[in-house]
């Protein structure tokens, strides 16, 4: 039955997407960001199929720290999952993504369109100061600017793999970073097609407030996230009809508390 559900959550997740990509992309020539509300409509219909489908529901927790106004959010990245689920949670928000995503035939487009912030990976210092040009114009705006620190997706308790970028962007942008805490890989993993029925939790963290040295910002939010990712991950592995152990979490488990 699993197989079967995935199957067919998969196969209605990508027609859908497509869907949308060919019968849409004409109001994304509207000026401005109404265009937006049709992304939001997606990722809601996703999550929809999601449920009904694969049997895996949705939980956010801790709305009440997010804050007013422009601020940065840092989310953890464990599959592909958190980069349409977080758009209803945010919708006024720009993406920060791969450059190489906006080569993609009539996504990157749309994606360009609505004002994602692509980002060079090996283009250095360069492609750091074009990426808080940008995501600054979007908090002086009132929005907020979402990005994966570790810039690629990672196992359910693998070790964490921070970039400097979330630092960079911090200490430029000035403003309050959201941190974001999920255990999304253990019911969406990465390279699968497999998609398990339970809860996906997300936990909006308590924010962090601008201004802390990099060293200090980087091992507060490492540390927040982390910790909290891996208590709703055994929070998850404890409820009833548990999904496997991820390798990469049992391996650490196994060498001590974390």
């Amino acid at each position: 039955m699993l197989r079967i559900r995935s199957v067919l959550f998969v196969v209605a997740f990508y027609a859908v997407l497509i869907g949308y990509l060919l019968t849409t992309w004409p109001f994304f020539l509207i000026p401005g960001r109404a265009p937006w509300r049709i992304v939001i409509s997606w990722a809601q219909v996703s999550l929809f199929l999601q449920r009904w489908i694969a049997g895996t529901r949705v939980e956010f927790r801790g709305r009440e720290n997010i804050p007013d106004g422009g601020f940065l959010i840092a989310a953890k990245h464990q599959s592909m999952w958190e980069t349409f689920a977080l758009i209803p949670c945010f919708p006024e928000a720009d993406f920060i993504l791969k450059k190489e995503l906006l080569a993609i035939p009539v996504f990157g487009w749309c994606a360009a369109r609505m004002g994602m912030i692509p980002v060079d990976r090996n283009g250095g210092r360069k492609a750091l100061v074009a990426m808080c040009k940008d995501a600054k114009k979007v908090v002086d705006d009132g929005r907020q600017v979402v990005l994966f620190p570790e810039g690629t997706r990672r196992p359910p308790g693998a070790p964490p793999d921070y970039k400097v970028g979330i630092v960079f962007l911090y200490d430029k942008l000035g403003q309050p970073c959201l941190p974001v805490a999920l255990n999304s890989g253990l019911f969406w993993p990465r390279r699968s097609w497999v998609r398990r029925p339970g809860t996906i939790v997300v936990e909006f963290l308590p924010p962090i407030e601008p201004g802390l040295d990099r060293s200090t910002f980087m091992s507060r939010l490492e540390n927040e996230i982390e910790t909290a990712s891996d208590r709703l991950i055994a929070e998850a592995l404890a409820a009833p009809n548990p999904p496997p152990v991820p390798e990469s979490f049992a391996r650490r488990t196994a060498a001590g508390p974390l």
